[in-house]
């Protein structure tokens, strides 16, 4: 009988390869976790710094250093930093160096209100908290607002972040108690009066077409009120 080697010696192979790879992998989840990277995703404003994500992280999971791979609860990590007002968005895992990462999405605010409290509305209409970190220039909320009934607020807040002309001009977005709205502008003393945000596109359009006018007739200081909420027209009352 012909003995095969080269079947013997590829079957050698193949087992040596299996074994190198099995405890590679054994070896690879009993490295000891590093300490955390914090990459931020979207915007280079930090509201919330890289030192108190991974104090998040150690306060859920305090001994972390001392735990391999395969014993690191990276679910419950993540729900530790979802739970933070100013996060919209993490995800942690861990690399094939032992290196535990977290990627960061932060919330992004659209309106700050100025009450009581003092906080942003985010772009999904939810409550933020302000940062020591940095700051937002977007405009500002007063009035009659509830951080439980932010709807009329954040429809009006986020048709403004949507639209060049207002987003360049509205510095701030007052609610009266029936959640009607007012606005004021950057480069005009008038208080433009929206009332409720019913047909608010065409009101605004109104409202573009009477700027562009009062700017050609050097009219726009001589108002006091510009109203939207009648049909086809804008009625104004001068100073």
């Amino acid at each position: 009988m012909k003995i095969n080697y080269n079947y013997i010696k590829f079957s050698l192979l193949a087992i040596s390869v299996v074994g190198l790879c099995s405890f590679a992998t054994s070896r690879n989840k009993k490295r000891l976790v590093s300490k955390p990277t914090i990459e931020f995703l979207g915007s280079n404003n930090l509201f919330i710094t890289s030192d108190a994500v991974s104090n998040l992280l150690i306060q859920n999971q305090p001994t972390y250093k001392n735990l391999t791979k395969e014993a690191l609860d990276l679910n419950g990590l993540e729900q530790s930093l979802m739970q933070n007002s100013m996060i919209s968005k993490a995800e942690v895992y861990i690399n094939a160096q032992g290196i535990l990462k977290a990627e960061v999405l932060q919330k992004q605010p659209i309106a700050r209100v100025l009450g009581d409290q003092h906080y942003y509305i985010d772009s999904k209409g939810g409550y933020m908290p302000l940062s020591d970190n940095y700051t937002e220039r977007v405009p500002f909320v007063t009035g009659n607002v509830s951080k439980n009934k932010l709807d009329t607020v954040y429809k009006m807040a986020s048709f403004i972040l949507n639209d060049s002309f207002l987003k360049k001009q509205v510095i701030e977005i007052h609610q009266e108690n029936r959640q009607e709205i007012s606005l004021k502008l950057r480069e005009a003393k008038f208080i433009v009066v929206v009332g409720t945000l019913d047909h608010l596109e065409k009101k605004i359009n109104n409202l573009k077409a009477f700027y562009i006018k009062a700017i050609k007739d050097k009219t726009l200081s001589e108002y006091k009120t510009v109203n939207l909420q009648f049909d086809n027209q804008v009625v104004c009352s001068k100073i």
